[in-house]
C-alpha cells in the first residue's frame, strides 16, 4: 500500500445529527450577539478603517449568506454563491461598504432573527445521508456555521481599528500563564513524500482538498512562532533601515508604509508598547509577534538567516506523525480544539505566553501551531491537483493566483470550528490588521 493510499483508508467522522447541527448554528449566533453587545449603534454603522466594513454589513451578509444556502439554494440549482445586493462581497469592495445605504442595527439583527427561524425549522428535514454532497454529513450547514465564524474574526479586526472609544472586549477567559521555559530551536524534518489536503466532504473547504502526495526534500521548521522578543531584536539591530533584508516589493511597502514595527505598536520612553482591544500594554517578549506583514515576516527571516516555510512545510510539521505513518486533522490528534488545547475562541483577546499550551505540540515536535497567530507562508494560493470548485467558486477558486499569500494555523480571533491543521487562509502580503504573525524554515 502507497502512503497516499494508507492514508486514504482512515476511517472518516461519523455522521452528524439534526440536533448536533442546530446547536452548531444557534452556539455561532450567540458568539456573533456577544461580540457587538457592548457596541453603540454608532459604533456598528461606521466604517473604522477602509481596510474593513462596517459590523452592519457583515451581520446583514451573514444572515443573507444563511438565507441563500439554507434556503434558496436548497431548494433549485445553484446560480450563484454570493447573495446579489448590498451584501454581495465583489460588487461592493470593502472600502466602499461604508457609503451603502445600510439598514439600522435592530432592522439588521430582525433579519438575523428572521433567517435563523427558518433555517432551524428547514435543519431538521434535510436528508443527511442521501446523494447530495451539499447536504450529507450536513456540509451545507457545516459551510454557513464556517461563515459566520470566519466573520467573527473579521469584525474583530475591524474593532481593533476602531475609532473613538477603544472595543470593550468582553473578556472571559483569564490569560494563559507564561511556560517556565521558552521553546526553541528548529526541528528537523526528513525528505520524502507526504500526504497533504484532506478528503473530509462533512465540513473541509474544497481549498483543502483532495489529499494528495507531495515530494518534500529535508527542511528544518522553528519550533515555535517567532516572539515579541526575537522581533525586537530585528528592530533593534536596524532590521528596518537595512535594505539588504527586504525584497524589492518588500521595500517599496515598507518605504510608503513608514513601518518601523508591527502595527499598534507605539514607542514610549519605556520601551515599546502594544494595544489589543481595549488592553494598552508593554510589549511582552514571550508572546508570539502579531500584525506583521508578509514582507515584515520575510525580511525578518532573511535577516535570521533562514526563511519562510512553504503551506507544504508547515502542513506536515503541524500534521505528520511518523509513528503512525498519518497525518493527524490537529497536532494533538483528531479531537476539534477546546480552550485547553489552544488559544482559539476569541475570549481571551490577545496572545498567550508561546509554550503556554503543553498539549498544542505536533508529532514532530512542533509547539503553537494552531491558535495565538495565523503563520505567513512562503506559498501563493493556488489549486491542488485534482481541485474542484463546491459548492461554488466564488470561495476560493477565483483567488487562485492573484498573488496572495497563504497563512496556517489560526489565531487567538479564531473559532474551533473554523481551524484544522488542512485550513488554508488567504491575503496579501501588505495586510497586517489581520492576526498574523509566522515562524521560519531553512533547508537541510
Amino acid at each position: 500500500m502507497t502512503l497516499l493510499a494508507h492514508q486514504q483508508a482512515q476511517p472518516t467522522s461519523p455522521l452528524t445529527s439534526h440536533e448536533e447541527l442546530a446547536v452548531l448554528l444557534i452556539e455561532a449566533r450567540v458568539r456573533t450577539l456577544l461580540l457587538i453587545e457592548s457596541l453603540t449603534d454608532d459604533d456598528v454603522a461606521r466604517q473604522h478603517d477602509p481596510l474593513m466594513s462596517p459590523i452592519l454589513w457583515d451581520l446583514g451578509h451573514i444572515a443573507g449568506f444563511e438565507a441563500l444556502w439554507l434556503g434558496q439554494n436548497l431548494d433549485g440549482p445553484i446560480e450563484f454563491g454570493e447573495m446579489p445586493g448590498l451584501y454581495d462581497p465583489f460588487a461592493h469592495p470593502r472600502r466602499d461598504r461604508g457609503a451603502l445605504p445600510l439598514p439600522g442595527r435592530a432592522d439588521i439583527l430582525a433579519a438575523l432573527a428572521a433567517v435563523r427561524e427558518r433555517t432551524l425549522e428547514r435543519v431538521g428535514t434535510l436528508a443527511l445521508d442521501g446523494p447530495s454532497p451539499l447536504l450529507r454529513d450536513g456540509y451545507v450547514v457545516h459551510m454557513v456555521a464556517q461563515h459566520e465564524y470566519q466573520h467573527n474574526e473579521t469584525m474583530l479586526q475591524a474593532l481593533q481599528l476602531k475609532q473613538g472609544a477603544p472595543y470593550r472586549a468582553p473578556r472571559t477567559s483569564a490569560q494563559a500563564a507564561a511556560a517556565t521555559a521558552l521553546p526553541a530551536g528548529m526541528v528537523s524534518v526528513p525528505g520524502g513524500v507526504y500526504p497533504l489536503g484532506t478528503d473530509d466532504r462533512a465540513s473541509a473547504y474544497d481549498n483543502e482538498r483532495p489529499r494528495h502526495a507531495q515530494a518534500l526534500t529535508p527542511f528544518a521548521i522553528d519550533v515555535a512562532p517567532v516572539s515579541n522578543g526575537d522581533y525586537l531584536a530585528f528592530i533593534d539591530d536596524g532590521g528596518y533601515r537595512t535594505r539588504r533584508w527586504w525584497s524589492e516589493a518588500g521595500w517599496t511597502w515598507q518605504d510608503a508604509a513608514g513601518a518601523e514595527a508591527p502595527m499598534y505598536w507605539t514607542r514610549a520612553e519605556s520601551g515599546w508598547r502594544t494595544r489589543s482591544m481595549d488592553r494598552v500594554h508593554d510589549v511582552e517578549p514571550a508572546h508570539p509577534v502579531c500584525h506583521v506583514s508578509w514582507y515584515e515576516a520575510e525580511a525578518y527571516s532573511r535577516w535570521a538567516g533562514k526563511r519562510l516555510p512553504t503551506e507544504a512545510e508547515w502542513e506536515v510539521a503541524a500534521s505528520w506523525d511518523p509513528a503512525a505513518h498519518r497525518a493527524r486533522r490537529f497536532p494533538w490528534g483528531e479531537r476539534p480544539p477546546t480552550a485547553a488545547d489552544a488559544n482559539v475562541d476569541q475570549l481571551r483577546f490577545g496572545t498567550a505566553p508561546i509554550g503556554s499550551y503543553a498539549g498544542n505540540l505536533s508529532p514532530l515536535g512542533c509547539s503553537g501551531m494552531i491558535g495565538d497567530v495565523w503563520e505567513w507562508t512562503s506559498s501563493e494560493l493556488t489549486a491542488y491537483p485534482g481541485f474542484e470548485a463546491f459548492p461554488y467558486p466564488e470561495y476560493s477558486a477565483v483567488f487562485f493566483g492573484v498573488e496572495c499569500k497563504v497563512l496556517r494555523g489560526g489565531s487567538w480571533a479564531t473559532r474551533p470550528g473554523a481551524i484544522r491543521n488542512t485550513f488554508r487562509n488567504w491575503d496579501y502580503p501588505i495586510r497586517r490588521q489581520i492576526f498574523s504573525g509566522f515562524r521560519c524554515a531553512r533547508d537541510e
